[in-house]
């Protein structure tokens, strides 16, 4: 491996508020902090939505319709309007045309400025109408023989603005901080061995150019930031991000974790009662797992697989190892929904073998919570299954072994350390699923402080569901459809997706959905769960329903994961284009888990957006969950896949993992070949991150 010289002092303050500088006023600086920008970092990092070429003054005569110009002429007539819609039209003329030129909004001082005589230059998009040519409130300058102003030597960058911010002084404002920065000499922080094989250009070059190219630049390349100096940037983030992620579990292979062995005859009965045979991948996902446990370092492994890969499954086995041990294990879902699932399953696994399970929500009865709790304080061995609650404070575990998170893209980073805190003397494993595959860009990067399991093959007998895309105007149909498969003793999800990002009304539309069932179809029992309903309250309509007491299931996307009615053959998703591939794919995935031919209906509100409906067609033509992810990401972008987008973070100022794939895919052959000091990556995160200490919160 081969290592770069260490810098010897950081090459830039990019920490530095923008309030220290003498042009930020207290106002200006409000004004800057709407647009996310704070510090120097933000200003470097802070790209142009388009370019203005200001460096070429173009005849009136060749102007065109729809374009940007710069025009030069002299201003031959002035007309001001005094009606009941005020407007000022000036006629600027040069040596072989004229233009309109209209104020709808002026003031005293273009009544001044714009006199017949005076020469103007103008900036402005082109109007063409009737053959007469014209700009609306373009940007002009007088011109006069004591003030001739050359043209612009390099493309003008046009940046994301808030009220009150003029593109003037935060033009200003980031060349003072690009001017500062290449200044400051800034030291070269990627190996040769990269800006060689790659071709990458000096960190200061890059950010001289994209916020002033030269001439002639293709701006379709910059706008894409497929250019090569935005390609540098890429590369430089994206080292960020994976050294950082290598920094944080170096710091948990450090840490002393219980080596956990496999208890023969404890997984001997568990197997013997378990009524049915391991598929090879999660045989060979347990092995993985069973190799880590025994480690005397915390195991960090992803297990990713499709929805009905057997996941939960291959949990309980690794649980069963630190129960053997006499630890404790816990198991943390992020729905009470779920997670009352998980306690149903492992009580029926772990009861027969004497083993002790508790549950832990957040909506527990004081006393039932005060028992748990001392359990959790006192009782080894034990098996803990809860929601969030479990990382709270009053959560004291006795001897944590072994945590176990469903559904990792529920929680944040710092969610799942508090759960890794909670060992009293040992860190605790910590084994992570998810039922969302991951794309393989994301799993190289976002994921790649942590190993990867994928169970890539169903249990046998699993049904392939039949998935139509039906408009809401075929609703009849489908009801009629519903009376015939639950008079065949089959069961059916009715599902409603969010409204306007509010639980209450997601409910409400629940609860009138399943009214209106109740009317359309009399003879049929039909139940409903949504998320403001009392935990009992919903572990009673479910029970029910897995007791086909209720005939169809009307629910919000609550039962989106964990939920295994095997009778149920229908489902039925009301406004998908509400929802995201990956949540579809989940949806769908409750239904064809028994014997009879399954059937999902996409009941859809037309007109489709063109996103909407490629999502509709993709999850019509696979169910291979990997391939959705992938189309998933394509779609949505990383924020929307990795639940970080709500958060109000941004995940990355420069990487997309669509456009960036072969760039991610050479790094990550690449990295192999080379290391980078402690005090290079430190001032990589200086640069791209900030507070690394930050970086785990997203």
């Amino acid at each position: 491996m081969s290592k770069i010289a260490p810098a010897v002092v950081p090459d830039f303050d990019y920490a530095k508020p923008l309030t220290e500088l003498k042009a930020v006023s207290p106002v200006i600086a409000k004004k800057l902090a709407k647009c996310g920008l704070t510090v120097m970092r933000d200003l470097l990092f802070h790209w142009p939505i388009r370019y203005e070429d200001r460096t070429k003054i173009t005849p009136i005569c060749h102007a065109r319709h729809s374009s940007y110009v710069l025009i030069e002429g002299k201003i031959i007539h002035v007309q001001r309007s005094t009606g009941r819609r005020k407007f000022l039209q000036v006629v600027l003329a040069d040596q072989q045309a004229v233009i309109h030129l209209n104020f709808f909004h002026f003031s005293s001082f273009h009544l001044q400025t714009l006199t017949v005589g005076q020469q103007l230059r103008c900036y402005g998009q082109i109007k063409q109408s009737g053959g007469e040519l014209s700009m609306v409130h373009p940007e002009f300058e007088k011109i006069t023989s004591d003030h001739i102003v050359p043209v612009a030597a390099f493309l003008t960058p046009v940046y994301p603005l808030t009220q009150g911010l003029s593109q003037s002084v935060l033009r200003r404002m980031i060349s003072h901080a690009v001017a500062k920065f290449c200044a400051s000499q800034p030291t070269e922080l990627l190996p040769e061995l990269l800006t060689e094989k790659l071709h990458l250009w000096p960190i200061a070059q890059v950010l001289s150019f994209i916020h002033a190219p030269e001439p002639g630049t293709p701006v379709n390349e910059l706008l894409e930031k497929s250019h090569p100096a935005f390609q540098r940037l890429v590369v430089e983030e994206t080292l960020t991000h994976k050294f950082s992620l290598k920094v944080m579990r170096t710091e948990l292979l450090q840490s002393k974790a219980y080596p956990l062995l496999a208890p023969p005859d404890l997984l001997a009965k568990f197997y013997a009662q378990l009524g049915f045979h391991l598929t090879g991948a999660q045989q060979r996902v347990l092995t993985e797992i069973c190799h880590d446990l025994g480690q005397a370092q915390p195991m960090l492994r992803l297990v990713q697989g499709d929805v009905g890969s057997g996941k939960t499954v291959v949990a309980a086995i690794a649980c069963l190892m630190a129960i053997g041990q006499g630890k404790q294990a816990a198991l943390m879902a992020p729905t009470e929904l779920l997670a009352e699932q998980h306690y149903q399953n492992f009580k029926s696994w772990f009861m027969p073998l004497g083993i002790t399970v508790v549950f832990i929500s957040g909506k527990q009865k004081k006393s039932e919570r005060t028992l748990n709790l001392a359990q959790l304080n006192t009782q080894t061995p034990l098996m803990v299954i809860g929601t969030h609650a479990l990382f709270q404070d009053s959560m004291i575990f006795k001897d944590l072994a072994l945590s176990v998170i469903d559904e990792q893209h529920r929680f944040g980073v710092h969610q799942r350390l508090q759960l890794r805190d909670k060992g009293q003397y040992y860190v605790p494993h910590q084994l992570i699923m998810t039922a969302t595959p991951i794309p393989r860009t994301l799993a190289m990067t976002h994921y790649a402080n942590l190993e990867l399991s994928v169970i890539d093959e169903l249990p046998p007998g699993r049904k392939p569901i039949t998935t139509l895309a039906l408009p809401q105007d075929r609703r009849e149909a489908v009801i009629e459809r519903m009376r015939k498969v639950c008079l065949n003793h089959q069961q059916i999800y009715w599902v409603c997706p969010l409204i306007e990002e509010s639980e209450k009304l997601e409910c409400q539309a629940a609860e009138t959905q399943a009214t209106y069932l109740r009317d359309m179809l009399p003879e049929l029992n039909v139940g409903l769960v949504h998320g403001r309903m009392p935990a009992a309250d919903k572990a009673q309509v479910m029970q029910a329903f897995y007791q086909a007491q209720v005939d169809i299931l009307v629910a919000t996307t609550v039962i989106e994961v964990g939920v295994n009615v095997p009778s149920a053959s229908l489902m039925v998703i009301n406004n998908p284009e509400r929802l995201g591939l990956a949540q579809l794919h989940q949806l769908r995935g409750r239904v064809g888990r028994g014997a009879s031919a399954s059937f999902c209906v996409l009941l859809y509100q037309g007109p489709l957006s063109y996103q909407a409906k490629a999502r509709l067609d993709i999850l019509r033509q696979t169910q291979d969950g990997f391939v959705i992810a992938e189309k998933d990401l394509q779609l949505r972008g990383a924020g929307e896949v990795l639940g970080t987008r709500q958060t109000g973070v941004k995940l990355f100022k420069i990487l997309d993992f669509n456009r960036d794939r072969l760039v991610i895919e050479q790094l990550t052959e690449l990295t192999q070949k080379f290391s980078l000091t402690e005090q290079h990556i430190k001032l990589l995160q200086q640069r791209w991150l900030g507070q690394a200490n930050r970086y785990g919160s997203v």
